[in-house]
């Protein structure tokens, strides 16, 4: 067998169904920074964006059988996997009522656990390293009214209608600002291309 090193994201998710405990290792290894720098973006301190990327791995461990390994793209997963989850331990802690909510298996299953189109574009920890000054420029380049309503809805995981409350602006502007926010990230990617 390669090096778990010299293995794709995806092999070594095979590796983790057979409960090889090094491929978890080889992935924390891959991941840990950046899924620690996100969710340092929406955790409230450092305590919790440690313990978000411990509970992102236990997830890993223990959804891994369950994952359609032949469309999946595991960078994708594990980052929607990490805001899922920071987003979800950040409502809970604004809100008494939310963290009365229960956590079960099917709570995660629901709520947690990323279900990603088969479509998504397959990227990899290298390839999103390489893209990193093509992403931070397409980010510099939305205004600031842009900027806060992508981070509201992506980072503090406010939907339309919190955004409504938060700005005091209809829901139809609400919705424009974030889709002319998201169309011109995407064109500003393209265009350092």
């Amino acid at each position: 067998m390669a090096e778990l090193s010299e293995l794709s994201d995806n092999e070594l998710v095979a590796e983790i169904t057979r409960n090889k405990s090094r491929a978890l290792e080889e992935l924390y290894d891959r991941y840990s920074p950046v899924i620690y720098t996100l969710a340092k973006k929406i955790a409230p301190d450092e305590k919790s964006a440690e313990n978000i990327v411990v509970d992102v791995f236990s997830l890993i461990w223990k959804k891994a059988k369950e994952l359609n390994l032949s469309n999946l793209c595991v960078y994708t997963w594990i980052i929607t996997l990490t805001r899922n989850k920071a987003i979800d331990m950040l409502k809970r802690s604004r809100s008494a009522e939310a963290t009365l909510d229960y956590y079960d298996d099917l709570y995660e299953d629901n709520f947690i656990i990323p279900v990603l189109s088969e479509e998504a574009e397959h990227l990899d920890i290298k390839q999103v390293s390489k893209d990193k000054e093509k992403i931070e420029n397409a980010l510099n380049g939305l205004t600031d009214i842009q900027k806060y309503v992508i981070h509201l809805a992506f980072y503090e995981g406010y939907n339309i209608n919190e955004i409504v409350e938060r700005l005091g602006i209809p829901k139809e502007t609400v919705r424009a600002k974030i889709n002319t926010a998201l169309n011109r990230l995407c064109d500003n990617f393209y265009e350092g291309s």
